[in-house]
């Protein structure tokens, strides 16, 4: 599918009701992923968010903000940092806990991912109330890191999520308002 417009990627998003919980409508963006013309245009657009020598390092987030960070950090010539769920990493690392719309979750990071005064874009697929950003943010400034922008391709706003990110520069490719087609 040709993509002209951010809010064309819409169109391959599909939303799976009571998922991962009940009451939940999860937005689920592996067909963008699989769109090569979509997934192109995805990468495209987030690497004008910086100019060259901006970012020392993209980190991305458990799982889908690797499918977006790791090709984002080659076109920017960057290195790229996972932030993994507990258990998933195999060496010295930081751990943060956090609240989710339904449930309790944590993030880890390698304590050598990030050196001190690097700046970081922290990617992620989705943001929802903010806290798995949050969290993955403070991560990185706990190793001495500053997180120049946070990157997101949805953002549900009638969910806050960006209050909770208010000192950081957020961007997103799409928003989903309430009442706006979207069921959450």
């Amino acid at each position: 599918m040709r993509i002209a417009r951010a809010e064309e990627l819409k169109s391959l998003i599909r939303q799976l009701p009571d998922y991962p919980v009940k009451g939940v409508i999860f937005l689920d963006i592996t067909p963008v992923f699989k769109d090569a013309e979509a997934m192109k245009f995805v990468i495209d657009e987030q690497s004008k968010l910086f100019r060259k020598g901006e970012i020392d390092l993209v980190a991305g987030v458990e799982a889908r903000g690797f499918i977006v960070g790791a090709p984002l950090a080659y076109k920017l010539g960057v290195g790229f940092v996972p932030i993994r769920k507990p258990g998933k990493l195999p060496w010295k690392k930081k751990k943060v806990t956090y609240q989710l719309e339904y449930g309790e979750e944590a993030v880890e990071i390698h304590i050598d991912a990030v050196s001190n005064g690097q700046n970081v874009l922290l990617v992620d697929d989705l943001l929802a109330t903010g806290g798995t950003a949050k969290a993955a943010a403070s991560l990185i400034e706990e190793l001495g890191g500053k997180v120049k922008g946070i990157s997101f391709i949805v953002e549900l706003e009638h969910l806050k999520g960006r209050e909770k990110l208010s000192s950081y520069n957020v961007y997103s490719l799409i928003k989903y308002r309430k009442g706006d087609g979207v069921l959450v």
